[in-house]
């Protein structure tokens, strides 16, 4: 299966060597304020993408191990280092470290395994996409996160993602695409990330507004923080991006954060279905149709602000 996939294409804004902040779009979505019950511990995220920087200070800490399903290095599978970016970027929103230096991710705890299936220049075949998610079932990740896309509708690729979610409730999260337009009456479809059984992701800016870029179509599930996004890059160094591939990190982040609170509040291991309606409950309509926006933004903290609201009102009618 020669046909290719590249990664969901993207803006370089600016490369930075030396930052000391929490990114924008991490705080946005409220993660830091989800930190003193969970870091995402324990979880592991399968990285499917360029490789990644292994010796980042802010990533080293994080990776557990990683495998090279390309033809980078001569095809060795134990070397799995990036040589674009793109990945490293990625891997950097979804857990960077806590470390009081560089950049925190989503889930500063949450382990990350990474699976190189996209070559130097950005591209790679159908087959080791396919091959790398079914490695990461054998490695009995908690979710798969896909930044990557093409023009295609592989059945293999789509078997194997419905192996994945339906039979062993792995969550896949994948990038909308950047295709689009900025009008929500036509459809611009990118796969995996418009197969049903993803969690597909749009972006918008920092200031909550659609990205112009970002796909609209009806399997839309969620929008991120997607403009601007300052993470981790090649070097040890830093770097600003734009695309729906930095949105979709902040959602497979999150999800380490959920799935943990999850837990402890319901005292077992959710289903795949379950953990998405936890994840849909945390998120706000922005006011776009659903086919640029799906359910809305990812908002951490919504159960806590309801909750403490619906607190309040009971608690004003007990006192009449």
């Amino acid at each position: 299966m020669k046909n290719y996939v590249h990664v969901i294409p993207h803006k370089l804004v600016e490369q930075l060597n030396e930052v000391n902040e929490i990114p924008t779009g991490v705080d946005i979505i409220q993660a830091p304020k989800i930190w003193e019950k969970t870091k995402g511990k324990g979880i592991t995220v399968a990285v499917l993408d360029t490789g990644c920087d292994t010796d980042h200070p802010d990533l080293k800490d994080r990776i557990i191990a990683g495998r090279n399903f390309t033809k980078d290095d001569g095809g060795n599978p134990e070397i799995f280092e990036d040589y674009n970016g793109h990945g490293t970027h990625v891997a950097g929103t979804i857990a960077a470290s806590l470390n009081n230096n560089g950049v925190a991710g989503v889930a500063p705890e949450a382990n990350l395994l990474i699976l190189k299936v996209l070559g130097k220049d950005g591209s790679g075949q159908y087959d080791w996409i396919i091959n790398a998610i079914r490695y990461a079932i054998e490695q009995k990740v908690d979710i798969i996160s896909m930044s990557l896309g093409g023009p295609s509708d592989i059945k293999e690729l789509h078997d194997a993602i419905k192996e994945a979610v339906l039979t062993h409730h792995i969550l896949v999260v994948c990038a909308a695409g950047n295709e689009g337009d900025g009008e929500y009456i036509t459809d611009e479809f990118a796969y995996p990330g418009s197969y049903n059984e993803v969690i597909s992701v749009g972006a918008v800016d920092l200031e909550r507004h659609s990205s112009h870029f970002t796909n609209s179509n009806n399997q839309v599930d969620i929008v991120a923080p997607g403009e601007k996004i300052l993470s981790t890059y090649l070097n040890g160094s830093y770097a600003t991006l734009s695309g729906t591939s930095m949105a979709t990190p902040h959602v497979s982040g999150s999800l380490a954060l959920i799935k943990n609170l999850s837990k402890s509040a319901f005292e077992r291991e959710l289903t795949e279905p379950e953990l998405y309606a936890q994840l849909i409950k945390r998120t706000v309509p922005l006011g776009n149709s659903p086919k640029l926006e799906g359910n809305g933004f990812i908002y951490l903290t919504l159960l806590d602000y309801v909750k403490k609201v619906f607190d309040e009102k009971a608690l004003v009618e007990l006192v009449k």
